[in-house]
């Protein structure tokens, strides 16, 4: 059975920095092979469409850009944060959490959650940048076509489940960690 929309796939791959011969900087396995139901838009665009028309037991790799991935960095999401914002009620600062280094979430003023991590702890702000950890990477996807099949009513109507093991625990995705 070919990748094609609505259809369950899954895979395994290896994800390197830029080229075949790159940093690794992610190996999904076998053991726990990555699902995905294909079209649903839950992965990169152009990751979804160099699987397409595959079959199970094809192997694929490809170079993503980091326009076509992440995107490029881009200062304007690097921002001081007052840090008032890391203070206890007794004034003082949280340093459990605002350390250099430290990915923090957060909230923008329109109420999305976004995750910064802590470049800069300064006299009157924190410097964070909400930048992708990947955003101004090139990637590079080597892997094999596990499984193919058309996905049950349950999985195209329902919460679809976590993109590591399939399951549907919603965004509690504690049994994947």
């Amino acid at each position: 059975m070919k990748v094609e929309n609505n259809r369950m796939v899954s895979l395994i791959y290896e994800l390197r920095e830029s080229s075949p011969q790159g940093r690794i900087i992610e190996t999904v396995e076998e053991t726990k092979p990555l699902k995905f139901i294909y079209g649903t838009g839950r992965l990169l665009p152009l990751f979804e469409s160099n699987l397409f028309s595959l079959t199970s037991g094809d192997n694929f790799s490809f170079p993503l850009s980091s326009a076509d991935a992440y995107g490029d960095r881009a200062e304007e999401m690097i921002i001081n944060v007052p840090k008032s914002v890391f203070m206890s009620e007794d004034g003082k600062l949280n340093e459990e959490i605002c350390r250099v280094g430290n990915e923090v979430p957060m909230m923008d003023n329109e109420g999305h959650h976004l995750n910064g991590v802590i470049n800069e702890i300064a006299e009157e702000y924190v410097r964070m940048d909400f930048n992708h950890p990947m955003a101004g990477v090139d990637l590079y996807f080597s892997g094999k076509i596990v499984d193919v099949r058309e996905a049950t009513d349950q999985e195209l109507t329902g919460v679809q489940g976590c993109s590591g093991c399939g399951s549907n625990h919603g965004s509690d995705c504690s049994g994947c960690s």
